[in-house]
C-alpha cells in the first residue's frame, strides 16, 4: 500500500468489492447515496462504484456530512500504518493527537510542540487527510465517547467530560451527527454484559491480520521488570503513567483482537491509554506489506512463512525504556531486570493495585535526575551515563516522545557519554517507533545471520541487508528467533 492511495480509485473500489480488511483504517468508503461512511471490509453488499467516494480518514468523511456506518464501525478500524512509518510533520501530527495534545493543550500546543505555526501544521494535515486537527481530534473525542458508553455504565455527563468534550450540548451533539444515534440510544443497541469489575473497563483492541502473540507477549513477559510488569493468568500486566493520572492495564492475546482491561485513576486518560497500548503491541502495523518485503530475500522468506505477522515490541513510555536500555548494557537480561526493579523500589511512584502483583510506577527522568549518584549501585561509567541521560530528559534537551524527531533524536543519543550504536539503534527501534532501526552488533542478531549463512561482521551485515529496508527492525524479530540461546550479552 503506497501513501495516498485514497487518491487511487480503481485500487479502493476493488478492495471494497473484495472486502478486504488489510485495507481497513487505509482509507474509508462514503457512500453518496445513504451518506454513511463505512470500513472496506464492511459485510453489507457493495454499492455501485459510481456511488463510491474515498477519504483518508474518518474525520474527513465526518467533515463531508457522512456519518459511521452501524455494522462494520469503521471509528473502531485499526489506525493507518503510515503514522508509524513516517517521521514527517504529518505523521508525528497524527502520534501526538493519538496522544491526546490537542484536547489537553490545543491547536497552538500541537504546533509548539512540532516545532511549525498554527496554519503550516493545519494546512498540512488539511491536504493529506482532508481534515485539520480539530476535526481529527473531534473524531476520536467521539470514538472514546462511544466506548464509554457502550462499555460503562457511566452517567452520560461524566462521558461527555471523560471523552473531552467541553459541555454536555457538544457532547450530545456529535454524538448524534457522527453515529446518527443519540448517546442513550447507543446505550440502548449495546450488547449485554455481566456487571464486571467497578472501575475497569474492557476493551477490545482490532489488529490487522496475521499477528504472531508468542513475538509480542513473550518479549514483554521475559523483559518485565518487578513490581511495574508482570505476566498473570495468561495476560501482560503493567503501571501506567499518564497525563491526568495513572493506570493499570492488562493486554491478553485473542484470535481476532487484544482483550485490553484497564483500570484509571483518571477517565480522561482513557483515549491516550489506548492509543500507549497498541503502540505497545504495534497493532496498527501492516503485517502483510511488512512480510511480502521481507519474503523477497530467500533467507528471510522461510521464517516468514513458519511464523508470519511479528511485530516489533515498543514501549508505553519512551524515557523508560531509555534508561532501560542503559541499565541493559553490557549485562544479561535477567540483571538488568534486577537494575530496573532496584530503582523502581528506591524511586518509583507506588500505587495500589486491585490484584496484587504491581507496586509502582517506573521512575520519572527527573525523579532519577535527583538521585545521589553514590546510593546507584552500577560501575561509575554507567551511573554517568544515566545519569547524564535522565539530566537532559528532564530539562527537555533530548526529546523521545511520539512527536520526536529520528534524525535528531538519534543525534543527540550518539553524542551522549556511554551510548554506543547499539543502545541508539534499541531506542530508536523500541522508543522512537523506526521500523527501519537495525541492530548489527547485537549478539543474538550475529549469531543468527551465522546460522543462516549470512555476514557477521556489522559492516558487511549492514551492507547485505539493504534489501529489507524500510523493515529492517521487523527482519530484528524474525532473526532474534533463530537464536535458541537466551541472549546474556548486550553491546553499549
Amino acid at each position: 500500500m503506497q501513501t495516498g492511495m485514497h487518491l487511487d480509485r480503481e485500487h479502493c473500489v476493488r478492495a471494497v468489492q473484495s472486502k478486504d480488511a488489510r485495507f481497513d483504517g487505509w482509507f474509508f468508503t462514503a457512500v453518496l447515496t445513504t451518506r454513511i461512511y463505512c470500513r472496506p471490509s464492511c459485510p453489507v453488499v457493495p454499492p455501485k462504484p459510481e456511488n463510491m467516494t474515498f477519504y483518508p480518514s474518518a474525520a474527513a468523511c465526518q467533515q463531508a456530512g457522512f456519518r459511521a456506518c452501524k455494522r462494520c464501525r469503521p471509528d473502531t478500524s485499526p489506525g493507518s500504518p503510515e503514522w508509524n512509518l513516517r517521521a514527517d510533520l504529518v505523521a508525528r501530527a497524527m502520534r501526538l493527537i493519538a496522544d491526546g495534545v490537542v484536547d489537553r493543550e490545543g491547536v497552538p500546543g500541537l504546533a509548539a510542540r512540532l516545532g511549525y505555526s498554527t496554519r503550516q501544521v493545519e494546512r498540512q494535515l488539511l491536504a493529506e487527510l482532508g481534515a485539520g486537527p480539530l476535526a481529527l481530534a473531534r473524531a476520536q473525542r467521539a470514538q472514546t465517547a462511544r466506548l464509554l458508553i457502550e462499555t460503562t455504565p457511566l452517567p452520560m455527563a461524566e462521558i461527555a467530560f471523560a471523552a473531552g468534550f467541553s459541555s454536555i450540548r457538544t457532547f450530545n451533539d456529535t454524538v448524534r451527527e457522527v453515529f446518527a444515534l443519540s448517546p442513550s440510544e447507543l446505550r440502548a443497541r449495546a450488547p449485554r454484559s455481566g456487571a464486571g469489575t467497578p472501575g475497569v473497563l474492557t476493551l477490545r483492541l482490532p489488529f490487522r491480520a496475521p499477528l504472531n502473540p508468542s513475538n509480542l507477549f513473550g518479549h514483554l513477559a521475559a523483559t518485565a521488570v518487578p513490581g511495574v510488569e508482570e505476566w498473570c493468568d495468561g495476560a501482560y500486566r503493567r503501571t501506567l503513567r499518564l497525563p491526568y493520572g495513572h493506570g493499570i492495564v492488562a493486554l491478553s492475546p485473542r484470535p481476532d483482537h487484544i482483550a485490553c482491561r484497564l483500570t484509571l485513576s483518571d477517565l480522561r486518560d482513557l483515549t491516550v491509554a489506548i492509543s500507549r497500548c497498541r503502540r505497545l503491541l504495534d497493532l496498527d502495523a501492516d503485517p502483510v506489506a511488512v512480510d511480502d518485503r521481507l519474503r523477497t530475500d530467500p533467507v528471510l522468506a522461510p521464517l516468514v512463512d513458519q511464523a508470519p505477522g511479528r511485530r516489533v515490541p515498543r514501549t508505553v513510555d519512551e524515557a523508560e525504556f531509555a534508561v532501560r536500555a542503559v541499565l541493559g548494557q553490557q549485562v544479561s537480561t535477567a540483571a538488568a531486570r534486577t537494575h530496573a526493579a532496584r530503582l523502581v523500589t528506591a524511586h518509583g511512584k507506588p500505587l495500589d493495585d486491585p490484584e496484587g502483583g504491581l507496586t509502582h510506577l517506573f521512575p520519572s527522568p527527573e525523579a532519577l535526575a535527583a538521585v545521589d549518584p553514590g546510593t546507584l549501585a552500577m560501575p561509575r561509567t554507567r551511573r554517568t551515563t544515566l545519569l547524564t541521560l535522565v539530566r537532559q530528559l528532564a530539562d527537555g534537551d533530548l526529546h523521545l516522545g511520539v512527536d520526536a524527531d529520528w534524525a535528531e533524536a538519534r543525534a543527540r543519543l550518539l553524542a551522549l557519554p556511554g551510548f554506543g550504536p547499539w543502545t541508539v539503534d534499541v531506542i530508536a527501534m523500541r522508543a522512537l517507533g523506526d521500523p527501519d532501526a537495525f541492530l548489527p552488533t547485537d549478539l543474538g542478531i550475529r549469531r543468527a545471520a551465522k546460522e543462516l549463512g549470512l555476514p557477521s561482521t556489522p559492516a558487511a551485515l549492514t551492507a547485505r541487508v539493504e534489501n529489507w529496508r524500510p523493515w529492517r527492525a521487523y527482519a530484528v524479530q524474525y532473526l532474534w528467533a533463530t537464536d535458541s540461546h537466551p541472549i546474556n550479552f548486550l553491546p553499549v
